[in-house]
């Protein structure tokens, strides 16, 4: 059972740092928040310097004093663990706590997050600045909640000091109880890389062509997002023990950790950061790109961790370091644009990063709501707005949950397999990218859910639709869960290169697609990989669904039909397998299941969007451009229509039916005109 945060209303917060301002400050600071309707601040996830100055010496009176007086104003408070900041006296004392770089080099203070989780030092430190700081506050009134170190595995998702070498080997040592069953697992006798001796065993080191035993870097992945577990377990262990009466939370997302696993045995829900305008710094070359919107489907990821959840940082001015990442302003309406995107897809405590931005330090063009002279800009008037319509609608909205009956689904082996493996990893990018957009502009929310080895079919069946893009390692287990989807009545697509690795990334010596061959009716008779001489051959589709010279993009495989009941949806028009099958479905029991031999284009999207006859919930309601994004949260037969205008310019919409927009109170009818970068909220009738 996903876990949700839990509010009576929608709840506007921001991100505080006291230590960096004068404390004449502190009190104008507050009165300001509550003006604005702010009513949380997350604070201390980088203090411990100040909470422990000297080892074995602390001195919580700092912050105790900003709670006292955040109390005064009705400020309830998060605090963070602050263990992604670990002192210079630590690091100095203790140099065996930092992190390493892949050739041993360690990584030095005067940064963040350059520690390891695997020194039993560091780990006996953190129990002792976590505990002592929850014995000093857990009885604050302002308290709320806490957050569990900042970002984990943020900055770097690699670890290899000596500390982590020696962990890697215990935690294989239990995996897999003898070196007999790991050289059978990561398939040694290649090559002459059996060992002999654990001490033999290492994370990746550098070697010729950078390119580590494939099975060696899958399990070292399952290893970091295991470590990391560990590491959060002992402050969850510690805050429950302690503070049973708060709640419990970390922020995320980044690579190669577990966080669907980690939000369901030791949080209370999980918590995001949400930074659309990094769109702008990394921007898609595609057409027609998705560009902040893009940031719908990381939502979209961390509800399926809690369908209800904390943004943690919301994106609130430009962001920037003084040696990295350049982002332009927000344009007039983003800020708030980008909340209701949140809101959207299930933020019910909304927190923005951060109050002011800071003067001194590696961050000081990460900017805040306020700037660094303090006075109104717009950014302040923006929120304070947000703020105006959260006290309007917060009560109806906290709790409903977002609506979706088409998924994409996905799987960290998968994922962190592919990362290496460019035979299929570059193809699950394309294809969720592709999916998504088009489900997107055809105004069809989607779920992105993370298939684990507790997910039930009970989760699954909610979902009149499945994609499953790659999933190049499919397990029997995999294979029958699928099958069980489709006979009761779900629909399941599936693209090239799935089902012929299990679970140690080996190929299985059987016909592709593997354990899901006979689901299919059909194997891979022949394949190419696009690249050089060969080609993305042309498809032929029958009706006409795709427009002319439409190509089957990054890999082909050539389909050979093995059960009578199979229909040839589409075939290839060009190169060497013209005429065979590209795309084919199968009735099984109530459903049906798609096998494409490529990775799937905006094209071929939109060809099976009309296939499957998948239409927008919203239809009903209105006609709205593709620069607009739908969705809709209900709960308890109330159900709120979202409508979010991307676009740098002015969109008309078409009301089929009369409703009233709940942020403003103005009744909508007929055709009306959104403005750039507007928002509206509407309570609506569903059947």
């Amino acid at each position: 059972m996903a876990k949700s945060i839990q509010m009576n209303e929608l709840t506007l917060g921001v991100c505080y740092y006291p230590e960096h301002w004068p404390e004449e400050l502190w009190e104008d600071d507050f009165r300001r928040m509550r003006e604005m309707n702010i009513s949380v601040i997350r604070m201390a996830e980088f203090a411990w310097a100040m909470l422990e100055p000297e080892e074995g010496r602390f001195d919580f009176r700092f912050f105790r004093r900003v709670m006292d007086l955040a109390h005064q104003y009705g400020l309830k408070v998060i605090l963070g663990t602050p263990t992604a900041t670990p002192p210079a006296w630590l690091t100095h004392k203790y140099p065996e706590v930092l992190n390493a770089n892949v050739e041993g080099v360690l990584y030095r203070h005067g940064m963040r997050r350059h520690y390891n989780y695997s020194s039993p030092k560091y780990r006996e430190l953190c129990a002792r600045i976590v505990r002592n700081m929850v014995e000093a506050y857990k009885e604050h009134p302002s308290v709320i909640g806490w957050q569990i170190d900042n970002e984990l595995n943020c900055e770097t998702n690699e670890f290899y000091s000596e500390a982590d070498h020696i962990a890697f080997r215990a935690w294989l040592q239990e995996r897999y109880g003898s070196l007999n069953n790991l050289n059978h697992a990561w398939g040694t006798v290649f090559w002459s890389q059996t060992y002999t001796d654990w001490e033999q065993v290492y994370l990746t080191r550098p070697m010729v062509n950078h390119s580590p035993n494939p099975h060696l870097a899958l399990d070292e992945k399952r290893f970091i997002s295991a470590n990391t577990f560990s590491f959060a377990k002992i402050q969850a262990d510690i805050i429950r023990e302690l503070s049973p009466q708060h709640w419990v939370t970390t922020n995320g997302t980044f690579g190669h950790l577990d966080n669907h696993e980690l939000t369901d045995e030791l949080l209370d829900f999980f918590s995001y950061d949400s930074y659309p305008q990094f769109s702008t710094i990394f921007p898609s070359s595609d057409e027609n790109p998705l560009g902040d919107r893009a940031w719908s489907m990381n939502l979209s990821n961390v509800r399926s961790m809690s369908p209800n959840f904390c943004i943690m940082e919301q994106q609130a001015g430009p962001g920037g370091w003084v040696d990295r990442i350049e982002m332009g302003s927000p344009r007039p309406g983003q800020i708030r644009l980008w909340s209701y995107q949140s809101v959207l897809h299930g933020t019910d405590l909304l927190v923005y990063f951060r109050w002011r931005t800071a003067t001194f330090g590696t961050e000081i063009y990460w900017h805040g709501i306020n700037d660094y002279h303090n006075r109104p800009n717009r950014r302040v008037r923006e929120v304070a707005q947000v703020g105006e319509e959260f006290a309007k609608i917060g009560s109806f909205i906290a709790g409903t949950a977002y609506q979706a009956e088409v998924a994409i689904m996905q799987d960290y082996d998968n994922v962190w397999d592919g990362e290496l493996d460019k035979w299929h990893g570059p193809l699950q990018r394309q294809s969720v990218r592709s999916w998504y957009k088009q489900l997107q502009y055809q105004h069809i929310p989607t779920d992105l859910i993370t298939l684990g080895t507790k997910t039930k079919l009970e989760a699954l069946l909610q979902y009149k639709v499945i994609v499953y893009p790659h999933p190049a390692i499919m397990t029997d287990e995999t294979a029958t869960l699928m099958t069980q989807y489709v006979e009761h009545g779900g629909k399941l697509v599936f693209g090239a290169r799935t089902g012929y690795k299990d679970t140690y990334g080996q190929c299985y010596m059987q016909p592709f697609p593997g354990p899901v061959a006979g689901l299919c009716g059909i194997t891979v008779e022949d394949f190419t990989l696009i690249k050089g001489t060969i080609g993305a051959s042309e498809l032929h589709w029958e009706g006409s669904r795709l427009p002319s010279g439409t190509k089957a993009v990054g890999f082909n495989e050539v389909l050979s039909v093995e059960s009578p009941d199979v229909e040839v949806v589409a075939a290839y028009a060009t190169e060497y397998y013209k005429g065979q099958p590209a795309l084919t479905r199968r009735a099984v029991g109530q459903g049906k299941v798609w096998y494409y031999g490529a990775a799937f284009s905006e094209p071929v999207v939109d060809a099976l969007i009309d296939e499957m006859e998948l239409t927008s919930p919203a239809a009903d309601w209105l006609d709205a451009p593709a620069e607009v994004e739908v969705g809709i949260r209900s709960a308890n037969g109330s159900s709120f229509l979202f409508v979010l205008n991307y676009s740098g310019e002015q969109v008309t919409l078409t009301l089929k039916k009369s409703t009233v927009d709940l942020l403003t109170g103005a009744e909508l009818d007929g055709t009306i005109e959104m403005p750039a970068y507007g928002v509206m909220v509407m309570k609506i009738l569903t059947p």
